[in-house]
């Protein structure tokens, strides 16, 4: 559970990237943040992950926190099961080496995300969706209650994005974890999000149910750019995009209607 009260911080005096900020995160609970880039999404993780102090306000933690970056580059010749391992070293001593049941623990971090074959492949030799994979099973071998992650579907193609979000919205599930991600995608939010969190311009911020609080008109005045919400049926399923109207074109295609 993360428990966040009056949060508020800047970097330059009284220019204040978010303030009076509070919300509570449950167990097996789906978050989503979405803010202009410089609003303080990053920021407010920090604060979560205890590597950044807030000026004002508190978060407070109900278990270890994983955190999952964005793919990392790698110069070393680390391969996919030893990057998991780096997850183990909470339970090492400083000069202790992962032991049986740490790779053991790691190859079960692997297989959970679908890459138990390339355990022994040079981890910058992956794909980008792989290493995106590789980093959350490290995450995952740490034994974390939290899993909080920096845009984890950024650099990622469509159908590696649609694996990474299932694989959260079950990890949530079927572990009890909260999880927590930014995104610049509203979409990823309304497919998995229970709750989604926007951070404003003006360092204020509206959260909520994702259904209540990514309207059209929340997301306009956050971005600054109209949009509109399409549903899309298909197979039974409801699909939800958001699209901007950057006035990019027009000249609107053959077909296609006025809304």
């Amino acid at each position: 559970m993360i428990r966040i009260s009056n949060a508020g911080h800047c970097f330059r005096f009284e220019h204040w990237l978010f303030r009076g900020l509070s919300a509570t995160f449950a167990p097996s609970q789906v978050v989503a943040i979405l803010g202009p880039n410089g609003c303080g999404k990053t920021t407010l993780l920090r604060a979560i992950c205890g590597t950044l102090e807030l000026k004002e306000g508190r978060v407070d933690l109900d278990g270890h926190v994983g955190f999952v970056p964005q793919a990392l580059l790698a110069d070393q010749a680390y391969s996919a099961i030893d990057m998991v391992l780096l997850g183990r070293s909470r339970y090492l001593g400083s000069f202790n080496v992962p032991g049986r049941r740490d790779n053991e623990r790691a190859r079960e971090c692997l297989d959970e995300v679908g890459l138990s074959a390339i355990a022994h492949q040079r981890y910058d030799r992956l794909s980008g969706g792989q290493r995106q994979l590789v980093l959350l099973a490290r995450a995952l071998a740490s034994d974390c209650e939290i899993l909080v992650l920096d845009e984890p579907a950024s650099a990622l193609d469509l159908a590696n994005q649609g694996i990474v979000l299932r694989l959260l919205q079950h990890l949530a599930r079927t572990r009890s974890l909260t999880i927590l991600f930014t995104t610049h995608h509203p979409d990823h939010a309304l497919g998995i999000a229970d709750t989604t969190l926007l951070m404003l311009r003006d360092a204020t911020h509206i959260a909520g149910a994702t259904g209540t609080v990514l309207t059209e008109s929340n997301l306009a005045r956050m971005y600054g750019v109209p949009v509109r919400r399409v549903d899309v049926r298909s197979d039974g399923e409801i699909a939800a995009a958001i699209v901007p109207l950057h006035g990019l074109r027009h000249d609107a295609p053959q077909g296609t209607a006025d809304r």
